[in-house]
């Protein structure tokens, strides 16, 4: 199970930190995502972390955005500064390994980016 926190509303070129906090075991084997939806788009892949701790990140977000894990907490956080009104979407996390074909989602956090 994935439970995100940490959403909520910010001004434009303010911060946030997501925090997807995972339950069961074998945590730090994941590779992890964050990705997001906004209104009327399909949901778009943001960035994620290897199990090696290996991250990417979609070009919009590079230098705004940072994925990070702390295995012995279970936990995978997303700071988010310099937000932009085009930022607003709700943020999903996603915990899998696709060697063996597992694939987990959270239920989403709102971020809304407005002055």
């Amino acid at each position: 199970q994935l439970v995100e926190s940490g959403g909520g509303l910010v001004q434009p070129g303010g911060s946030l930190r997501l925090s997807c906090a995972a339950s069961g075991h074998f945590f730090s084997l994941y590779a992890m995502g964050w990705y997001r939806q906004a209104p009327g788009k399909q949901r778009e892949w943001v960035g994620n972390i290897t199990s090696d701790s290996v991250t990417v990140y979609r070009n919009s977000v590079k230098g705004r955005f940072t994925v990070s894990r702390d295995n012995a907490k279970n936990l995978v956080y997303l700071q988010m500064s310099s937000l932009k009104p085009e930022d607003t979407a709700v943020y999903y996390c996603r915990a899998y390994m696709t060697d063996y074909g597992v694939d987990y989602w959270g239920q989403g956090t709102q971020v809304t980016v407005s002055s």
